[in-house]
């Protein structure tokens, strides 16, 4: 009897079961884009049948957004998109198999800031593009990694084809795909040799001027990375003493669209006898140790500031930036190693600061102290020919393990299944 009343309702029960997937499969029937009511900018709209889970924007470049619009099943047969306009060049949808990414080109000479929202009919999504200055879209999008469609198509949806050989050049998918993929390389490092110019930095035993010993262990690590990373591209914040400010200073490490920014800076103390390398990421200071780094570091810029950084400033920079800082603390973890192995050197720990030049740069960046010129035999060592040449040579090796750590993970770097 019990067998007999499963089998009579199991038609209804999977009737129903049917019924309630279709209502709750969501087509995405259109793309299109308009100018605002209020002239500032442009709306891209999602024209959905029915409102996706939830959904995601992000500007990893300035002429590329990125969306997900997460959708178990969401039907895009039929879809209109939008022609090519002044604004958007072109755009690009990824069955990613829980929902879809989209790549939305932007026209290279316009700058926009992308802000995505649910419209009053609780079903289409809107991404508003707002006329924003340059210099403020390049600063915006650095805080975001663009996103390896391909990646997660080979993870998440494996009836997907995967994407074109490379060989197919003409294909709008292989380009796509080598835009991502450009963006996701490990390609350039942004080198800042502290101080210069006006500003000696510490003076040391026998009057040692840091900025001058910066400097040169700055060059060589330049030129390591130029002969034994060719594919890596080194952009110097100065190569002569020179003195740049530190709105100039964030400003050009952030044009620079660098991968990683190295700050490298020497100690000093009142006591002869300290010495000693140390690593600083961004973030609040957990020592006075630390703090007094950081006030010295800072106090450069005082004439040029009106206040030092406040907690709130960097509770702020680790809630928008972290996965900068996160990759920040790995590599400082990455030199600490390398200076201690490599260069023999005795480590005073990888620890955080408030410096001004680490909040400025927009990507993973670290502040190295190469030791203390204020006792007599680390000077010595730093300005030798060999102590700059180890302390460069430790610099390199912790950049290069890192990169092929973080390429070795990149979709393009995976042998095909």
């Amino acid at each position: 009897m019990r067998n007999h009343f499963v089998l009579r309702f199991l038609p209804v029960l999977f009737c129903l079961f049917f019924v309630s997937n279709a209502v709750a499969q969501s087509q995405l029937e259109r793309i299109s884009n308009a100018a605002r009511s209020d002239g500032k900018g442009y709306v891209v709209r999602y024209h959905l049948s029915a409102p996706v889970d939830s959904f995601d924007v992000l500007q990893p470049a300035p002429d590329l957004i990125q969306m997900v619009l997460y959708k178990d099943d969401m039907d895009t047969t039929g879809i209109s998109m939008p022609d090519q306009s002044q604004v958007l060049k072109d755009v690009r949808l990824y069955d990613l198999g829980y929902g879809y990414g989209v790549d939305i080109y932007l026209n290279q000479d316009d700058y926009f800031k992308a802000n995505a929202y649910l419209d009053q009919n609780k079903k289409d999504v809107l991404v508003a593009l707002t006329e924003t200055p340059q210099q403020e879209v390049e600063r915006y999008s650095h805080q975001f990694l663009a996103r390896n469609w391909y990646e997660e198509i080979a993870d998440d949806a494996l009836e997907v084809s995967p994407p074109p050989s490379s060989s197919n050049t003409g294909s709008p998918y292989s380009e796509g795909y080598n835009n991502v993929k450009d963006k996701l390389r490990f390609d350039k490092v942004v080198i800042d040799p502290g101080h210069g110019g006006w500003d000696p930095g510490s003076i040391g035993y026998k009057g040692v001027k840091e900025k001058h010993i910066t400097l040169a262990v700055a060059k060589k690590l330049g030129a390591y990375i130029e002969e034994h990373l060719p594919d890596v591209e080194v952009v110097y914040t100065r190569d002569d003493d020179s003195y740049l400010g530190l709105a100039e200073l964030g400003h050009f490490a952030n044009l620079a669209e660098g991968d990683l920014y190295v700050s490298i800076h020497c100690n000093a103390f009142s006591n002869p006898r300290v010495h000693g390398s140390e690593v600083y990421f961004l973030g609040l200071h957990k020592s006075d140790a630390s703090f007094e780094v950081m006030k010295r570091e800072n106090s450069v810029f005082k004439n040029e500031v009106d206040e030092e950084l406040t907690e709130e400033d960097l509770l702020v920079y680790e809630l928008a930036h972290s996965g900068y800082i996160a990759t920040s603390e790995k590599i400082a973890y990455m030199i600490e190693d390398q200076f201690k192995n490599r260069a023999q050197r005795k480590s005073r720990g990888v620890k955080q600061a408030g410096f001004q030049v680490l909040f400025e740069a927009s990507m993973p960046a670290v502040l190295v102290e190469l030791g203390f010129i204020s006792n007599p035999a680390e000077q010595r060592f730093l300005t030798s020919d060999y102590g700059q040449s180890i302390m460069a040579s430790a610099l390199f090796r912790a950049i290069r393990n890192y990169k092929v750590e973080y390429e070795e993970k990149q979709a393009y770097n995976k042998p095909a299944k």
